[in-house]
């Protein structure tokens, strides 16, 4: 007889006892999981802050500064105490009141090399006579200053040792995420050498310097810190600490390290040239807000807005004012910031491709870049305070009060013999003009991408964006010299 298999329903109850089974084994692993990964932590970061600490240094300058010929500092000056202490101090001083005397100053830095090159800020060593390097050990180094670079405040320095030296190695800070954890070390407030962490609180800051990229941190930097590393938890240097956001001068949990990414350029061209090499395209640039992209009927605001063509590299290649950047050397250009950064990296006489928008055209030229430290720097005239007096029939129009340019007023505004355009002599201080900058004594050059040299040329210009549809009319201003581009709304009822 063939055997039929028999099939049984589960009971509700059994059902039910094989889920909680199940959900019970679960969370066991579950704990079991987490207990393994904190067991996996480290329960001290003593390991690695014994491991790279030898690497750290303390830096102590020395500078001569020439004696004071007052009082300052001791009491007001015109106080009735003053020749008392002057006669006080003249008497100590062997009656010298000008005798030069030492100035100290303290910073951090460390070993990149067994050799004995060192990195720290050049605000640490700037301007002094002997730099003392102070090792973990006690040890000390008289050093000497192998390049510096203020645009980003990074020094190198070399000691001779008598045996190879411990060391550290730069990390990539582009890896680093808001949220991990990081070491800063140095010699906070001359306290001697010490040890802080924190995480990284943002990326990609910028204080005041063109090729800023800051990692802010909270862990805790003070006077003293400036130079020091900022390591990841590999014993890698990201960062090199240099500055803080504080009311009081004492740490308050915001603290900023230039990132290693851009250190690292700056010490490979220090160490082999002395100096920093960086490329350079010739060009003012600005950011092309929404309204200006409006005004030039752009799809989007990105790109960096030529205002100016001195010069240079991007004027022998045909860059002209008015054109967009939107790539340089295959890479999309997001804002000002990113393509000076991008310039400054490329090798000085590397032929790229800059690819703009003309005149709502796509156009790439070819550019070969120059040295960012040969472009000669130009001093821009004065701003002028009041109106040019006896000016010619003024027009008001867009909240601005314009004349047409002549001999004595370029002369008042300190502009070129060449230059043409419109001069503001009034600006309404209700208007969107003046909330977007402008102010008496600019000077309208160009409105719509095409020249204006008289009221006739600016109203055509109005009128023919009106025609076509635009919110906004694009002006090219300059003040004392230097240019930009503002874009203001038009009204088309």
């Amino acid at each position: 007889m063939q055997s039929r298999a028999q099939v049984r329903a589960v009971p509700f109850h059994e059902s039910r006892m094989f889920r909680g089974l199940m959900l019970s084994l679960l969370a066991f692993v579950l704990i079991v999981a987490q207990a393994i990964a904190v067991l996996a932590k480290p329960e001290s970061l003593a390991p690695l802050a014994e491991q790279i600490s030898p690497s750290v240094v303390n830096i102590t300058t020395s500078t001569v500064v020439e004696g004071r010929t007052g009082p300052q500092g001791i009491v007001p000056e015109g106080s009735p105490f003053e020749d008392f202490f002057r006669e006080f101090r003249d008497r100590n001083n062997g009656g010298n009141g000008e005798r030069p005397r030492r100035s100290s100053a303290l910073g951090s830095g460390f070993v990149i090399s067994e050799d004995g090159y060192v990195v720290t800020n050049n605000h640490v060593i700037d301007g002094a006579d002997e730099i003392t390097i102070e090792f973990f050990s006690g040890k000390e180094l008289i050093a000497k200053v192998i390049g510096t670079d203020p645009n980003t405040d990074i020094a190198l320095l070399k000691v001779e040792a008598d045996s190879p030296l411990p060391y550290v190695t730069f990390g990539d800070s582009n890896k680093a995420r808001v949220g991990d954890w990081v070491i800063a070390m140095g010699n906070p407030l001359g306290q001697g050498f010490s040890v802080s962490a924190g995480i990284v609180s943002a990326r990609n800051r910028a204080l005041s310097g063109t090729y800023d990229d800051y990692i802010q941190t909270d862990a805790a930097i003070n006077r003293g810190n400036s130079g020091g590393p900022l390591f990841n938890m590999d014993g890698q240097v990201i960062g090199v600490n240099t500055a803080i956001l504080s009311p009081n001068g004492g740490s308050i949990g915001i603290g900023f390290s230039m990132a290693s990414n851009v250190v690292t350029r700056v010490v490979d061209q220090l160490k082999e040239y002395g100096e920093t090499r960086r490329g350079w395209l010739g060009v003012r640039i600005q950011d092309v807000t929404q309204d200006v992209a409006d005004a030039m009927g752009l799809a989007k605001a990105t790109g960096a807005l030529i205002t100016d063509v001195p010069e240079g590299p991007a004027k022998e290649a045909g860059l002209l004012t008015g054109d967009v950047i939107m790539s340089f050397d295959g890479v999309e250009v997001a804002d000002t910031r990113a393509l000076v950064r991008q310039v400054g990296n490329s090798p000085v006489g590397a032929s790229v491709r800059v690819t703009v928008m003309r005149e709502g055209k796509s156009q790439t030229v070819k550019v070969v870049l120059g040295r960012r430290e040969d472009a000669d720097s130009e001093e821009p005239a004065a701003t002028p305070e009041d109106a040019p007096q006896d000016a010619p029939a003024q027009t008001s129009m867009l909240g601005l009060t314009l004349t047409p340019l002549t001999d004595e007023i370029r002369e008042e505004l300190g502009a070129d013999a060449g230059t043409d355009g419109l001069a503001v002599t009034e600006v309404d201080e209700a208007s969107e003009a003046f909330e977007k900058g402008l102010r008496i004594g600019d000077i309208i050059t160009e409105a719509g991408q095409q020249k204006v040299t008289s009221i006739a040329d600016l109203e055509a210009r109005i009128e023919a964006a009106q025609d076509a549809g635009r919110k906004s009319l694009l002006l090219l201003v300059r003040r004392a010299g230097d240019p930009r581009f503002v874009a203001l709304t038009l009204d088309n009822g």
